[in-house]
C-alpha cells in the first residue's frame, strides 16, 4: 500500500472519529435539555405552589385584643385585706396566745384571794403560767433532795380530770379541759412557796403542819373563787373548794414528807 492511500484511510477515520463525537455530545446535550426540563417541571413548580409568592400573602391583622386576666371572685379575699408590711402583724406571743398582763392579773388573783376575779380573763385557756409553776414546783422539790417530777405532773393530770368532770356536772355552762388545767395550775402558787420553804426549814412538826394547812386553804379558796366567778355558780364556792383542797393536800403531803 502506498503513502496516499494510507494517508487517505487515516484521514476518514478521523473524521469518522470526531463526527461520532459531535453526535454524542449533541445526544448529551438533548438528554440533558430533557432531564432538565422534567426536573423543572418536577421540582421547581412544586416549590413556588408550596411556597406563594410574598405579593399573594394577605397583611396580617393587627392584634387589639387583652391579655387574658382571671376575674375577681368575692369568694376570696382581695389583696386589700392583708398587711401591706411586717409592721402591722401582731406579734409573735400574741399569735401563741402568751399574754404577759393576763399573766399577772391572774397570779395577783391568786395571790389575793379576797380580790374579785374576773372571769372573762380566767376562763381564758392559758398554760404558760401553770407550767412555770409546775417547774417551779419540781425544782424546789429537788433543792429539797426530791426528785418528784413524775409524781406533779401525774397528780396534776389526774386531778384536772377530775374537777373537769365534777364542775361539767356541777355547772350549767360547760368548761374546757384547758380552763381547769389552767386555774388549777394557777392556783398551785402558794404550793410552790410553801415547797420554797421546806428548802430551808423542816415543815415535819406542828408548825410545818399549820402552815401545810394554811397553804392548801390558800390554793383551794382561790381556785374555787376562780370557778365560780368564770362559770357563774353562786353560792356553790365551799362545794368546789372541798375537791380543789384534796388535789392540793395531795401536793401538800409530798412537799412536807
Amino acid at each position: 500500500m502506498s503513502n496516499v492511500e494510507q494517508f487517505d484511510i487515516d484521514f476518514y477515520q478521523s473524521n469518522y472519529t470526531v463526527g461520532d463525537q459531535e453526535q454524542d455530545y449533541n445526544a448529551s446535550e438533548t438528554t440533558g435539555s430533557v432531564y432538565g426540563s422534567q426536573r423543572s417541571q418536577t421540582g421547581r413548580e412544586p416549590q413556588l405552589d408550596a411556597f406563594a409568592r410574598p405579593g399573594t400573602l394577605s397583611s396580617p391583622q393587627p392584634y387589639t385584643g387583652q391579655i387574658f386576666q382571671p376575674a375577681r371572685s368575692s369568694e376570696f379575699p382581695s389583696d386589700s385585706t392583708y398587711p401591706d408590711s411586717f409592721d402591722e402583724e401582731p406579734p409573735l406571743l400574741e399569735e401563741l396566745g402568751i399574754n404577759f398582763d393576763h399573766i399577772w392579773q391572774k397570779t395577783l388573783t391568786v395571790l389575793n384571794p379576797m380580790k374579785p376575779a374576773d372571769g372573762s380573763i380566767m376562763n381564758e385557756t392559758d398554760l404558760t403560767g401553770p407550767m412555770i409553776f409546775c417547774l417551779a414546783l419540781g425544782g424546789t422539790l429537788l433543792l429539797a433532795g426530791k426528785v418528784h417530777f413524775g409524781y406533779v405532773y401525774g397528780m396534776s393530770t389526774i386531778g384536772c380530770i377530775a374537777i373537769h368532770a365534777l364542775l361539767n356536772l356541777m355547772s350549767i355552762a360547760s368548761v374546757s379541759y384547758g380552763c381547769v388545767a389552767s386555774v388549777l395550775g394557777y392556783c398551785l402558787l402558794p404550793m410552790v412557796i410553801l415547797s420554797s420553804y421546806a428548802v430551808i426549814f423542816s415543815l415535819q412538826g406542828i408548825l410545818g403542819t399549820l402552815l401545810a394547812l394554811i397553804i392548801i386553804g390558800w390554793c383551794s379558796l382561790s381556785a374555787s373563787k376562780i370557778f365560780t366567778s368564770a362559770l357563774a355558780m353562786e353560792g356553790q364556792q365551799l362545794l368546789v373548794a372541798y375537791p380543789c383542797a384534796l388535789l392540793y393536800g395531795l401536793f401538800a403531803l409530798m412537799t412536807v414528807f
